[in-house]
């Protein structure tokens, strides 16, 4: 019976795209699970945060994530290894011993190479840390075609190990968006006195300079009629930056920042959006975009790295950051959007390309490809 064991322990952060990753794809791949070589099922075991055994149903095995297991990691009983072992990001501390496993190494991206925070003594250890990981690694894997072309630009990849370019999925579903909001919802001063809703511009993700959004900010100036919701993780002193900004601005009052959102406010907030607003810097993938475009929005979004992978030839772009241009492209791009019916089903079909099912069967690929090597 071939194993397969898959670092999942990004399950401890279900608001983070990796948590997602993990929960979505760790689902999918239990019910696309094949049968081995010799007819027997795959044997899947999961590495999970503490309290998180059985989220994938009691068909699998689990491990609980603690410190002692960076150092050890017990093999499959009986045969001491596993036959593929994924990692799903590339900043996993857990690792099968050498030569014990053929190891899947998936990179999602290098954005730290673009941080000015970091030193370059500091991106000099990520990197060779990293390039450890991918020297024991069987085969790797991309979350876009940028990012493999960052990787093989940074890292030495030989040329008899596979880079393969894997996307994200999107597990969103425009009919579980709820109609209503509830009164103590963090966004419900978007409803008004007669049920309506304010017209309002939404981005969807952490509050850090790599996001770029204090360059939406002056469009609030351009469109006096609509309000920002910025949803999101807001710990980093980036988003204090934001709201000093939106004061200095004498925006503040259509500025609303409600944090983290639960996953019905997230829906809620596609479903109602007039528009999408993306200008991030650097993206490994871009998953806010393409569930926007699930639900048919118009998304403007930056023409930086993975992003023009994700929009395609529906998403307007950002080609600069220059208030008066920002606003000329949001402004004529809305007019386009609403004088071609068709855009909308476009964005539909184009988002529908990125889809769990269809990730998980490309993986089971890779894993039997390792399986017949062996």
């Amino acid at each position: 019976m071939p194993s397969l064991f898959i670092d999942a322990e990004r399950l401890r952060d279900l608001n983070s795209g990796l948590g997602q990753v993990c929960l979505h794809l760790g689902h999918e791949l239990v019910r696309q699970r094949p049968d081995g070589r010799n007819g027997e099922p795959w044997n899947l075991t999961f590495l999970v945060p503490k309290g998180q055994t059985g989220v994938f149903g009691n068909s699998v095995n689990y491990v609980e994530a603690s410190w002692l297991k960076k150092i050890w990691m017990p093999g499959r009983p009986g045969l001491g290894q596993y036959d593929v072992w994924h990692c799903l990001h590339q900043d996993s501390d857990y690792l099968p011993q050498t030569g014990q496993s053929k190891l899947i190494l998936t990179i999602y991206d290098l954005n730290f190479l673009e941080r000015v925070d970091y030193s370059a003594a500091k991106k000099g250890r990520k990197s060779g840390q990293l390039q450890r990981k991918i020297n024991r690694a069987s085969l790797l894997t991309a979350g876009s075609a940028y990012t493999a072309s960052v990787v093989n630009e940074h890292l030495h990849v030989p040329e008899t190990l596979p880079l393969k370019v894997v996307y994200t999925g999107v597990a969103v579903d425009p009919k579980n968006a709820p109609i209503d909001l509830s009164a103590d919802s963090p966004v419900h001063s978007l409803m008004q006195a007669d049920g309506s809703v304010s017209p309002f511009f939404l981005f969807v993700g952490v509050i850090h300079p790599k996001k770029n959004v204090h360059t939406l900010l002056p469009l609030l100036e351009a469109f006096p009629d609509y309000r920002l919701v910025l949803a999101g993780p807001d710990r980093h002193t980036y988003a204090r930056h934001i709201r000093e900004q939106a004061q200095n601005l004498g925006v503040a009052d259509r500025l609303l920042m409600p944090g983290a959102v639960d996953e019905a406010t997230k829906l809620w907030l596609y479903a109602h959006c007039e528009a999408f607003l993306f200008p991030s810097l650097t993206e490994g993938f871009g998953l806010p975009v393409a569930e926007a475009m699930t639900f048919g929005k118009p998304v403007f979004i930056s023409n930086l790295t993975s992003l023009p992978e994700v929009g395609g030839k529906e998403a307007y772009y950002f080609d600069n950051f220059e208030p008066e241009n920002m606003a000329k492209i949001l402004h004529d791009g809305l007019h386009d959007f609403g004088q071609n019916p068709l855009r909308e089903e476009r964005l539909r079909r184009r988002a529908a390309g990125f889809s769990w099912p269809s990730v998980a069967k490309e993986y089971w690929a890779l894993y039997e490809s390792l399986i017949e090597n062996k």
